[in-house]
């Protein structure tokens, strides 16, 4: 993470996740302290077929039926970024361009990257065509003392664990 800039709220942490947008012109486009909905499914398909084994007492019966399970398509559930609000407005711009009819053109490739606390990868995420599908910002309260929160929830096409580029 060589010359990016280091949010104050990330000295704390044990750990941050950083989101890179291909075609973005930020060098990063958001760093985030949690990520969920992380999970892949592959769906089973069943077939059932009726073989001409003999089967049964004495191997009187024909037409043995056999079930087989083979993998089918492969999805992927929306992932939900969250963090502490900042000025930039890297996400609503984007979620922005989706409402304004421009989804096609924003549909984007990228990387979740999980860094430590000395700045070296250690997991890598790659996903495909990933658009917003909502956002949002915790209640305001003046009277407390909580930081407020921007969360933003994205759709992938595609999503796969890569090594990590610097190990």
């Amino acid at each position: 993470m060589p010359g990016a800039e280091f949010p104050e709220i990330l000295t704390r942490a044990k750990f941050y996740l950083e989101l890179r947008l291909d075609g973005s012109n930020d060098a990063v486009d958001g760093f985030f302290m949690e990520c969920t909905g992380f999970k892949s499914t592959q769906e089973v398909i069943e077939v059932c077929e009726v073989t001409p084994q003999k089967w049964g007492k004495n191997g009187k019966s024909r037409g043995r039926i056999v079930t087989t399970k083979m993998p089918g398509n492969i999805s992927y559930t929306n992932f939900t970024l969250r963090r502490g609000l900042t000025l930039s407005m890297v996400m609503w711009d984007w979620l922005q361009a989706v409402r304004d009819g421009n989804w096609a053109k924003q549909r984007r490739n990228g990387s979740l990257v999980i860094y430590n606390q000395a700045a070296e990868e250690q997991f890598r995420f790659e996903f495909k065509g990933a658009w917003p599908t909502s956002y949002t910002i915790s209640d305001v309260n003046v009277g407390e003392s909580q930081i407020e929160i921007e969360e933003m929830e994205v759709t992938v096409e595609e999503l796969k664990r890569i090594k990590p580029i610097s190990v």
